[in-house]
């Protein structure tokens, strides 16, 4: 299966979530063999929520040494509508869910490994409870002078613009029903501040340390958590109030609830990463009919 052609061989899948944010796996037969290429089409097919499997994005999973990756498992993720995202944090639970019970990885004795992305390696940490640990990297800031606005209808609000290292715009509201029904995009501008596009998050500040939030993702459409987001609003939510706000906060999503820490040295995301299915799409190509 090439990257230009759906084809017709069966293609093997592992469905899994991490706050109810799902993802589609491909794996490899084995700890050496590269994972089929899909291509864009036949993402947006098998994520397709009627016509396909139904997923928020894509992962192939990609092992170490094999096209051009380095010593680590490389997660090659795409969102739902084929295009690449440089880092998913609900997403990197999941895949670091898949590699230990597939038996592809061995955590160390105190539950740690590392995995590849695009936005560089992240250190991860397996807990006996379920949850997962990621090292999401330290934030950054958009380099334009204007304040990035959002508007849903005819509502605008300020945003906080930040890198995590996916771009997010983080709008703060009294309600999360302000952000309506998030069928489209939020507007966001100016252009200059996201040219890539970008996540907008709502988020509703309930305490210190205690956050809910909904969020739009860029390709994907509004999600039930978004975990490189969480730990977003968690960053402007620290700037917002920096002398009350603690270092770990609860962040309840539609999904569930993330436990996002942010210290000197960057921010970890924990959550819950759960299998649910293997599938095999016997006919790939038929999707795309």
């Amino acid at each position: 299966m090439s990257a230009d052609q759906p084809g017709n061989e069966p293609l093997t899948l592992v469905k899994g979530h991490g706050t109810r944010n799902d993802f589609l796996l491909v794996p490899g037969a084995d700890l050496t063999t590269a994972p089929p290429q899909v291509a864009n089409a036949l993402v947006v097919a098998l994520c397709d929520r009627r016509g396909g499997i139904g997923a928020d994005g894509l992962i192939r999973v990609v092992p170490p040494g094999v096209e051009g990756n380095g010593s680590l498992w490389f997660m090659d993720y795409r969102n739902a509508d084929g295009s690449q995202s440089q880092m998913c944090g609900n997403g990197a639970r999941v895949f670091v869910r898949f590699l230990v019970e597939s038996g592809r990885v061995t955590p160390d004795d105190q539950g740690g490994m590392s995995i590849a992305t695009r936005a560089g390696d992240h250190d991860v940490r397996v807990f006996e409870d379920g949850t997962i640990a990621v090292s999401m990297g330290v934030p950054s800031f958009p380099l334009v002078r204007a304040l990035p606005m959002v508007t849903v209808d005819a509502h605008t609000w300020p945003a906080t613009g930040v890198l995590m290292p996916n771009p997010h715009a983080v709008v703060f509201v009294d309600d999360l029903r302000e952000a309506g029904r998030l069928v489209e995009a939020p507007d966001v501008a100016p252009d200059a501040a996201f040219p890539h596009g970008v996540n907008v998050e709502f988020v509703v500040v309930d305490a210190p340390g205690r956050l809910r939030m909904r969020v739009h993702e860029r390709g994907s459409g509004e999600t039930q958590s978004c975990g490189t987001g969480a730990c977003a609003a968690v960053v402007a939510a620290r700037l917002r109030d920096p002398d009350v706000a603690p270092e770990e906060w609860l962040v309840d999503v539609p999904g569930g609830r993330l436990i996002v820490t942010q210290t000197a040295t960057g921010v970890e995301l924990r959550g819950p990463a759960v299998l649910v299915a293997t599938v095999v799409v016997a006919d790939p190509g038929s999707l795309l009919a």
